[in-house]
């Protein structure tokens, strides 16, 4: 089973907004957001929540690519996020999301026995290719026998 079809699985809001996972690997992660009217905003385009679970399944996407290898000791959970609309959206929208440190650095801490911290950024761009949303999640490793679970 893919890391998409995973998430789709497994996210029930993944499966609502029916995102399609396009790309899935350690590098990157690509998700699409159909153009659905049942998921407009009052001008048309896609509401600002459906973009905002589009943007936070593909760095959910890109965190189980690069650190599958770690669920067996450690969680992913997302710690905080932030997301700034830049243009209006409309049709199908993309989120391509990017690790913004080396997966390397973030398994170190881990075996360090830190709880490591890393962000993700996410590209919303329309059909088009501008960019109509810049979003970033933050992202730790909870490890299995933490005690502040």
């Amino acid at each position: 089973m893919s890391i998409g079809e995973m998430l789709a699985a497994t996210v029930p809001m993944a499966r609502t907004l029916n995102l399609q996972f396009t790309e899935t690997t350690p590098e990157r992660a690509v998700v699409v957001l159909p153009d659905q009217g049942e998921f407009h905003n009052h001008v048309g385009g896609p509401h600002a929540g459906a973009m905002f679970t589009l943007g936070e399944s593909a760095s959910g996407a890109i965190v189980l690519a690069a650190f599958g290898a770690q669920l067996s000791r450690a969680v992913p959970l997302a710690v905080r996020a932030d997301i700034a609309y830049k243009k209006l959206a409309k049709g199908t929208v993309e989120a391509t999301a990017t690790l913004g440190r080396p997966a390397a650095d973030v398994v170190a801490e881990l075996d360090a026995g830190q709880r490591p911290e890393f962000p993700v950024a996410i590209a919303i761009t329309r059909e088009d290719g501008a960019v109509t949303g810049e979003m970033t999640v933050v992202w730790t490793l909870r490890p299995n026998d933490s005690q502040d679970k």
